[in-house]
Order: structure tokens, then C-alpha cells, then sequence
């Protein structure tokens, strides 16, 4: 079962540091009232995934479970002298992994955490990231990727024969060329080279057929 915990950020200083860590611009949530975020590391790699709303306080993010701990130590670290509080709150949901897959907004959880790039997982495409806002962790080496045209894989969607689980390889012609990155049933996104679209994509011995995703048209990307 997959669940996601609430973490708050409050204090004076909650909007600045937010805003030099996670790939989006805060200051959307005026008008947009909830946005998706990740937050990188230095490298450039995606440690979660979450949605981030406006408190009284400050603002509350929404991540998986079974990274709160892990987030909560890493906020602390990051936290230096800025005035700014973390809490956890008790209660946690569970989330339906098939809905997820069909809007094609990846499950970034313990297993998956720092190992994409943000355009790996098609963030650029889901709004996910601003590339005008200023510095924030990972924000160079985004950039460089956005503007050099350098995303050579991208996150896909596949039906499969048999089911398969997250972290199986995808392969193609006998070599190993992807990952998969969710999965629920015979349903599944991958990250794939877009280059190879077109190929006969398999995991675990299964073969893939590829779906589309509302967000990007596979045969122009």
C-alpha cells in the first residue's frame, strides 16, 4: 500500500527557504492555489516528488510515506540558520498507484529517490519546474538540460503481458536500455531513450505496448 504523509514548513523564514530548495516558484500558489514539485539534490536528481499548498503558517507539502523520515533529516540539514520549523502530522493517505500511471505523474518513493533527473520524468512537461525563478539545489544543472535540448530518456507509459514491479529493467534486443519506474497490474510507466521508441520494449521476460500519455506525444518528442 502506498500512502502519503503531510509535512509542514512554518516561520519567517519558510518562503525563502522553500524556495531556494524546490524546482518550482512558490510564488504561483496565489494563483494556482496547489503546485507539483520535486526537490534535487545537488546532482541534479530527483530526491521526492509533492504537491505543496499555503497554510497560516507556511506551507504544507505532501510526499510518500516512506521518504518523510529521510526528507525530514535532509530539511534539517539544509535548514542552517534560517529560521524555519518542520512538523509531521500524524495522519497519512493512501494513494490509488493506478490513477497516477494514467495521468502519467510519477511515484517517486524510497526506491526511486535520486536516481531521475527531473526531465526523466517529464516534470518539465507536468509544470513541475521553473526555470526563471532563481537559484535552488540542482537548479544548473536542470537548466543546462532544459536549454541544450539534452533529455535523451524520458518517462513512458506500457501495458504488459504479465505484470511486472518497480525497478525491473526494460529491455530491448536482448540489452538493458530502461527502468521500470511505477507499476500496478499489467499498467506501468517506464523510463525509456525516447530514441528507441518504436522498438519492442519488454520487463521481465513481458512484452510492452506502449500507451499514450495526456501530456506528450511520443512520436514527435
Amino acid at each position: 500500500m502506498y500512502t502519503i504523509s503531510t509535512i509542514t514548513v512554518s516561520g519567517p523564514d519558510a518562503f525563502e527557504f522553500l524556495q531556494g530548495q524546490l524546482t518550482n516558484d512558490l510564488r504561483l500558489l496565489d494563483a494556482q492555489g496547489t503546485l507539483l514539485s520535486a526537490w534535487c539534490n545537488p546532482k541534479g536528481r530527483v530526491i521526492c516528488l509533492m504537491t505543496v499548498t499555503r497554510t497560516p503558517d507556511g506551507y504544507s507539502l505532501s510526499i510518500p510515506t516512506d521518504l518523510t523520515e529521510d526528507i525530514i533529516k535532509w530539511l534539517t540539514m539544509f535548514r542552517f540558520r534560517s529560521k524555519v520549523e518542520f512538523e509531521v502530522l500524524p495522519d497519512s493517505t493512501p494513494v490509488s498507484m493506478s490513477e497516477n500511471i494514467e495521468s502519467g505523474v510519477p511515484w517517486i518513493g524510497l526506491k526511486q529517490s535520486e536516481k531521475f533527473t527531473p526531465h526523466m520524468l517529464n516534470l518539465d512537461l507536468l509544470d513541475a519546474i521553473s526555470l526563471d525563478k532563481g537559484c535552488y539545489t540542482g537548479q544548473e544543472i536542470i537548466a543546462r538540460t532544459h536549454y541544450k535540448g539534452a533529455t535523451k530518456r524520458r518517462t513512458l507509459r506500457f501495458e504488459s503481458e504479465k505484470p511486472v514491479s518497480a525497478g525491473d529493467k526494460v529491455s530491448l534486443d536482448g540489452r538493458d536500455i530502461g527502468e521500470v519506474l511505477n507499476a500496478s497490474g499489467n499498467d506501468l510507466l517506464a523510463v525509456v531513450p525516447i530514441n528507441n521508441v518504436g522498438g519492442q520494449f519488454s520487463a521481465h521476460d513481458s512484452s510492452l505496448s506502449l500507451v499514450s500519455l495526456p501530456y506528450l506525444d511520443v512520436a514527435t518528442s
